[in-house]
C-alpha cells in the first residue's frame, strides 16, 4: 500500500518523541544501579555516575539517538556520549553541498547543544580499547566506567579488492576519497566538482550493502546537473559493480537517460580490475578508461574499533558487529551494543535508519535499567529522498519497513512505498527533503 510523504516524514520520525516515552517516565525514577565501578589509574575528566551510566561511543545518527532517548527512557541514567569530531557534519544531504546548492552551515550540528539541551555529557575523545571484565572504555582522555556500553561508529573503508599496497591505499584515501564519510573527504570532493574544467569524472558504486544506497546515483545526477548548468564539457562516468541500479532504479534512469544523456555515461556490471594513479586510467574488465577527476567508493566494513576491542565478526562487509540481530547486545557479552551502519543486518545504510534504530535500542537499554516488561523487537525505518537535479530542484523517494524471517533468521523488506516520477512529483519531493532533514536534525540535537 502506497503512503503519502506526509505519512512518510511522520514515521520517519517526526511524532516518535512523542509516541514512544510513555510508560518510561516512571519506571525512569527507580533507584540508581548499585553495582561498583572500578576506579582506573587513568580515569577520563568525568564526574562519578549518579546512576546507571550509558556510554554510548559515536555520535553519528544512531549514536545521537540512542543517547538522547535513553535519557528519556530512564531519565536517573548517567549517559556519555563519547565522539571524536568537534562537531556533527550530517552525510544525508552533502551531495546538495558538493554542487553548491545548500550551505555547509545546514549540515553542520552542534554536540555540546545536543548534550546540553537533552541533559547528557558530551566527551570529546576517541575510544581506543575496551577492558571488559572491569567494564572501561579506554579513550584517548582517559578510562570510563560503564555499566551499559553502545558501539556506534558507523563504517570504515575496506579497499581490499582493489590493492594490498599500503602506499597506493593512501594515494587513493588522499587524491581520491570517496566521499562518505563526512569531513576532508567531502570537502576534498566538493572542490573537485566545482574547480572541474573539463572531460571524465569517474564515480563508483561497490557492491554489497555500502553506505547510503541511493547516494552514488543521486550524486551522479547532481554533478551532471551542475556541469550541465556551467556548460562544463564533461562525461560523468558511473562504473556500479551490481547489475543494475541498486534502488530507486526507474527514477534514476530515467534521469540518466532524459536529463543526462549527454553528460552520464552509466556502467553496471564493470568491476575495477587496476587504477593507474599517474596515468589516469581504470582498468576494467572490459576496456581501459582515463580519467581527469574521480572519487573512488571502495566496498565498506564496519568500524575497526570494533575488531580491536573483539567484537566483531567476518561478514558480507568485512568485521561488522557480532550481535544478537534481534537484541543488538554483542554475542557472549552482557550490556554491550552496537548499532547503525557497523550493525550486520541487511538494513539500509542510511542515516534514517540508523536514526529510527536507535530509537528502539535506547528502549531496551531502558528497559533493562528500569527493570519493566522485555521489549520485543522492531523494526528500523527508511525514508531517504534523492535529488535528480539541481535547477528545478526534483527529486524521488522511498519509504521502507523490514521484517525478520524467524525461520531461517534473515531479515527482508516487509513493505515498500516510493515516488519516483520526477516528472509529475519532483518538486514536492525536493521540498520534502528539507522537511525531512529539518525534522531529523530537531530530532537528534533538540529537545
Amino acid at each position: 500500500m502506497a503512503i503519502s510523504r506526509r505519512k512518510a516524514l511522520q514515521l520517519s520520525g517526526l511524532f516518535v518523541a512523542t509516541t514512544a516515552v510513555s510508560g518510561y517516565s516512571e519506571a525512569g525514577k527507580l533507584k540508581p544501579n548499585q553495582t561498583p565501578k572500578t576506579k582506573s589509574a587513568d580515569s577520563a575528566p568525568i564526574a562519578d555516575a549518579k546512576g546507571p551510566r550509558v556510554v554510548v561511543v559515536g555520535g553519528g545518527w544512531s549514536g545521537l539517538s540512542i543517547a538522547k532517548y535513553t535519557k528519556i527512557f530512564a531519565p536517573n541514567a548517567d549517559v556519555i556520549l563519547v565522539e571524536q569530531r568537534h562537531e556533527f557534519i550530517s552525510c544525508p544531504l552533502s551531495n546538495l553541498w558538493l554542487v553548491d546548492k545548500i550551505k555547509l552551515e545546514y549540515l553542520t550540528h552542534d554536540y555540546l547543544q545536543a548534550a546540553r539541551e537533552n541533559n547528557y555529557t558530551y566527551f570529546h575523545a576517541t575510544a581506543i580499547g575496551l577492558d571488559r571484565k572491569n567494564r572501561l572504555l579506554h579513550t584517548s582522555d582517559g578510562d570510563i566506567s560503564f555499566d551499559y556500553l553502545v558501539f556506534a561508529p558507523g563504517i570504515d573503508y575496506d579497499y581490499s579488492r582493489w590493492t594490498d599496497d599500503i602506499a597506493f591505499e593512501t594515494r587513493l584515501r588522499q587524491e581520491y576519497p570517496a566521499g562518505f564519510i563526512p569531513g576532508s573527504e567531502h570537502i576534498s570532493l566538493r572542490n573537485k566538482v566545482l574547480n572541474f574544467k573539463g572531460g571524465n569524472f569517474i564515480l563508483t558504486v561497490p557492491s554489497g550493502n555500502y553506505r547510503c544506497l541511493p547516494a552514488p546515483y543521486e550524486r551522479t545526477c547532481v554533478i551532471a546537473d551542475y556541469f550541465k548548468q556551467k556548460g562544463i564539457k564533461a562525461k560523468v562516468i558511473l562504473l556500479d559493480e551490481n547489475n543494475a541500479i541498486t534502488i530507486k532504479k526507474k527514477g534514476f534512469q530515467s534521469a540518466f537517460d532524459e536529463l543526462y544523456s549527454d553528460y552520464v555515461d552509466y556502467r553496471p556490471n564493470t568491476v575495477i580490475k587496476k587504477i593507474d594513479l599517474d596515468k589516469k586510467i581504470v582498468e576494467t574488465e572490459f576496456e581501459d578508461i582515463h580519467f581527469e577527476e574521480a572519487a573512488f567508493y571502495p566496498h565498506v566494513r564496519g568500524a575497526k574499533i570494533l575488531e580491536k576491542v573483539g567484537i566483531a565478526k567476518d561478514g558480507q562487509n568485512k568485521l561488522e558487529g557480532n550481535i544478537n540481530p534481534l537484541t543488538y547486545e554483542v554475542k557472549g557479552e552482557k550490556d554491550i551494543y552496537v548499532t547503525g551502519d557497523s550493525r550486520p543486518m541487511g538494513f539500509s545504510k542510511s542515516g534514517n535508519t540508523s536514526n529510527s534504530e536507535g530509537h528502539h535500542v535506547a528502549k531496551l537499554i531502558a528497559q533493562k535499567i528500569n527493570k519493566t516488561e522485555e521489549i520485543k523487537w522492531y523494526p528500523p525505518t527508511t525514508t531517504c529522498f534523492s535529488a535528480v537535479s539541481i535547477n528545478p530542484e526534483r527529486a524521488i523517494y522511498i519509504y521502507t519497513q523490514y521484517a525478520y524471517n524467524k525461520m531461517d533468521d534473515t531479515f527482508d523488506f516487509a513493505s515498500t512505498s516510493s515516488s519516483e516520477d520526477w516528472k509529475k512529483d519532483g518538486v514536492a519531493n525536493a521540498n520534502s527533503i528539507y522537511a525531512w532533514a529539518n525534522t531529523l536534525y530537531s530530532d537528534m540535537f533538540n529537545k
